[in-house]
């Protein structure tokens, strides 16, 4: 339940209560006063009682006597209904208080609820975003070895690639190449965007590529339009930045 729905329920309750509360503060007033009523005759009958109790025979004291016991009487039951309305006021209060404080502990324990929702959703999402990206992981790691072992054969199979290979004829220049391949056969095809990146220029792979020799190189995988190649140079061969590297060493 949300908290709007809470203080209005808990305000619908309440709109009585001033009135209650109003009509039995009035009704111990008017107890209040007939007390005082009360007293003012008894106050009398007593000061008649002694001012003349030498002249006022058996029967009369007993009479005046007796109006006093009476009035006592009508005083304790009257001090009795404001004793009973006070407790009935108290408790028409209290009733609400304790409400107040139900469905306060409620509201808390909705929100705390909802939290635990919340964190455990978080939770489960995290876990799902990790497990995806481990897995992808694994298969970046899997294709880039698959890639440079069949580079590393030499076997005629090491010329084929995930997209059509471009023959050697098909390269004028470095920079004619780079323009040929990349932005009409690259853009042109479907690419999966889960599917790892390579060379400098952060593109899938595609067309021919040759590894870096650096064991601890970041990209690892080229283009040969991107490093200016034609044809798989002989030996070893280092990419431009670990070549610099090397030279700076």
């Amino acid at each position: 339940m949300a908290a709007g729905m809470y203080l209005e329920h808990y305000l619908d309750s309440i709109e009585n209560l001033p009135f209650e509360l109003q009509r039995n503060f009035n009704l111990m007033r008017d107890l209040d006063q007939r007390t005082e009523d009360l007293k003012g005759q008894i106050d009398s009958l007593a000061k008649e009682y002694t001012a003349n109790a030498r002249t006022l025979s058996s029967e009369q004291k007993l009479s005046i006597l007796r109006q006093i016991q009476q009035s006592y009487s009508k005083c304790k039951e009257f001090g009795d209904d404001k004793v009973q309305l006070a407790m009935q006021t108290y408790e028409m209060v209290d009733k609400h208080i304790r409400r107040l404080d139900t469905d306060l502990a409620r509201f808390e324990a909705d929100l705390k609820e909802k939290q635990i929702e919340s964190t455990d959703y978080d939770s489960t999402s995290s876990k799902g975003k990790k497990a995806d990206t481990r897995q992808k992981e694994k298969k970046t790691a899997k294709t880039r070895s698959k890639v440079k072992s069949s580079d590393e054969d030499g076997s005629p199979k090491s010329a084929q690639k995930k997209v059509k290979l471009l023959q050697p004829g098909e390269f004028n220049s470095p920079s004619s190449n780079f323009g040929n391949v990349h932005p009409s056969d690259v853009l042109d095809m479907p690419v999966d965007p889960n599917e790892p990146t390579y060379c400098l220029c952060h593109q899938v792979s595609y067309g021919e590529m040759i590894g870096c020799d650096n064991t601890d190189c970041s990209i690892e995988w080229f283009h040969f339009a991107c490093v200016g190649l034609t044809t798989k140079p002989r030996g070893k061969w280092y990419c431009p930045r670990c070549s610099q590297d090397r030279k700076r060493k």
